[in-house]
């Protein structure tokens, strides 16, 4: 089987690249262009890049918004992945319309792009690369153990209660940031690993929270994080202040402590690891080159291309953008002036940033008068 993937290679990292090793190791033949590849927007080009018919076009989540002209009419299935589904969900909604296959990474997003339209998602919660957390046991040095964010808007309370914690209980820095086979050395030497959601999405299930099971440590989360039992598999809570309180009661019972956390490493290591969901997704592959979901392909044009264009404009491509307008108007103006405001939205956000970088410059804050 040949996949045809929208981005470069370099492009397949994190999340992506353990996903294209689990495909490979399956005998999958990933396709991606090469950095000196020429693109001119049109599918045919990426097309010759296959040695053979691919069996499907995957657009991953990737950082370079390479979306081809033809999606739509093309006779090979195409695939979709939403990674960061609770950032522009309506927008992504809009542009997921173009792929026949749309797998989305947070519990309940599934639902709500099949109530908006789309038949073809499915849900495909985060997993674990199951070598990082194999081999012989390390003690467990740490109380809590912590990787992630810390700075930023949206991790106010996440900021203060590791603060909290580390007042209280031996952990590893958490302000440090940490490669991915240093992440799985300090969970698979914590007791305790804590889950604290974004500011502005709590319920979070992040892919932090299936590496701590699958190494092991008691994984303290939100109740509505993971579907997962409670008291089972992690301890839950229901308000981030619970916590500090969790973990010293978990500490203190080292029977409970180690029953749930080796019943939750035992379910992750068996059912939620890449080799599981790529095996999902190849049997999601073979379903959807039977059926051709993607709504768009019954669309006319200029309602096609609005979609494309609301892609470009929220992924930074404004003259992909503004090269979709033409044809729009040409067909309607009402989608035309409605492309032309999600345009100077996306614009809008783009000055502040410009201007700052200015002013930054200006004032030698950048370094350049040092």
């Amino acid at each position: 089987m040949t996949i045809l993937v929208l981005c470069w290679e370099s492009n397949l990292c994190n999340t992506l690249g353990l996903y294209a090793q689990a495909l490979r190791r399956r005998g999958v033949r990933l396709v991606c262009a090469a950095p000196e590849f020429a693109w001119n927007g049109d599918l045919d080009a990426w097309l010759r890049l296959c040695p053979e018919r691919p069996s499907l076009i995957w657009h991953p989540e990737a950082d370079v918004p390479f979306l081809p002209w033809g999606l739509t009419s093309i006779d090979i299935p195409t695939a979709s992945f939403q990674v960061d589904t609770y950032a522009y969900t309506r927008r992504r909604i809009s542009w997921s319309t173009l792929f026949d296959l749309v797998l989305v990474f947070h519990p309940g997003y599934d639902v709500k792009f099949r109530e908006a339209g789309h038949p073809g998602a499915q849900l495909m919660p985060h997993a674990v690369e199951a070598e990082f957390f194999l081999g012989p046991d390390l003690e467990r040095i740490y109380e809590v153990g912590w990787v992630g964010q810390t700075e930023g808007p949206v991790y106010h309370a996440r900021a203060r209660i590791l603060a909290e914690l580390s007042k209280t209980f031996r952990m590893n820095e958490v302000a440090s940031r940490y490669s991915a086979t240093e992440l799985s050395a300090i969970y698979r030497q914590s007791k305790i690993v804590v889950n604290i959601g974004r500011d502005d999405y709590p319920q979070d299930a992040n892919v932090r929270t299936f590496e701590a099971m699958a190494a092991g440590a008691l994984l303290v989360t939100s109740l509505s994080a993971i579907e997962f039992q409670d008291g089972v598999h992690f301890v839950g809570y229901r308000n981030k202040e619970e916590i500090t309180g969790l973990v010293r009661a978990y500490l203190a019972n080292e029977r409970a402590r180690q029953t749930i956390a080796a019943a939750g490493q035992e379910l992750v290591l068996r059912e939620r690891t890449y080799d599981r969901r790529v095996g999902t997704f190849l049997e999601l592959i073979e379903e959807a080159q039977k059926k051709r979901r993607a709504p768009a392909r019954s669309w006319a044009e200029e309602r096609v291309r609005l979609a494309y264009l609301e892609y470009f404009a929220v992924n930074g491509a404004l003259g992909c953008a503004l090269a979709e307008l033409p044809a729009i108007a040409q067909r309607s103006l009402a989608k035309a002036l409605a492309g032309s405001v999600v345009i100077a939205r996306a614009w809008g956000r783009r000055i502040p940033g410009q201007i700052r970088n200015r002013l930054v410059r200006a004032a030698g804050l950048d370094g350049s008068r040092a």
